[in-house]
């Protein structure tokens, strides 16, 4: 039997975007953008430093930026949510 995972919302994404790149690579792997969204909205930035994942916290309780870093299919991926909440963006790293 799967487990499926609960994904408990820590913070509003705002809008939703994905850089072209990243939407092309995302679709070359067959990996929908919901699962990176899930995983940063949530709180799992297990592949982030502790010291990351540390203001990444105190960024959700301050009203700082939330940001994100995944790696699927040797892909790294960023997930950026703005201070403002009102965006969220996936994008490659080469396009920050």
């Amino acid at each position: 039997m799967t487990k499926n995972k609960l994904y408990i919302p820590l913070f509003l994404l705002g809008r939703t975007v994905a850089t072209p790149a990243a939407r092309e690579r995302l679709s070359e792997i067959n990996y929908s953008p919901l699962n990176l969204l899930r995983r940063h909205m949530s709180g799992d930035w297990a592949e982030m430093e502790n010291e990351d994942q540390q203001a990444n916290r105190d960024a959700i309780i301050h009203g700082d930026r939330v940001f994100s870093a995944y790696t699927v299919e040797q892909t790294k991926f960023w997930v950026i949510t703005e201070a403002d909440r009102s965006a969220t963006t996936i994008l490659l790293p080469s396009e920050y």
